[in-house]
């Protein structure tokens, strides 16, 4: 499961988190490396360190890219979705560069109700969530 450890101004995804790995699951949060996202597990609260944009990042072991296949669940942070599940990010696409590698997870978009807006900008390229929580 690919979640995200929020900003403040994102819905706080860490109680599920917690709950998730707590329960044994395996939990990968993303962490920044020069233009891309790299994903890296979870191993609890305490190894976590500030990265990038002030965002806490996991110090586990790297997940392998040939496994993103194994990844069936991804929550995905947005400034704004549309009901067509186009995604606004923040403009340096990390997530845009990441989704299209993820081809077997269920993409989840995350937001508070007034971020699911009439229409988002998207392009061709551009992939979708499949649903929207709010």
């Amino acid at each position: 499961m690919l979640l995200y450890y929020p900003l403040p101004d994102e819905v706080d995804v860490r109680p599920l988190i917690t709950v998730a790995f707590e329960s044994g699951k395996r939990v990968l949060l993303p962490v920044v490396k020069g233009e891309d996202l790299e994903l890296r597990l979870y191993e609890g609260e305490d190894s976590l360190r500030k990265g990038a944009f002030g965002i806490m990042e996991p110090t586990g072991e790297t997940f392998a890219e040939e496994n993103y296949d194994e990844i069936q669940l991804a929550l995905v942070p947005g400034m704004a979705f549309d009901k067509a599940g186009h995604r606004l990010g923040r403009g340096k696409g990390y997530y845009d560069r990441l989704l299209p590698k993820l081809k077997k997870a269920k993409l989840t978009g995350v937001c508070f109700h007034f971020q699911l807006v009439d229409e988002v900008p998207a392009e061709p390229h551009d992939i979708s969530v499949a649903e929207i929580l709010c």
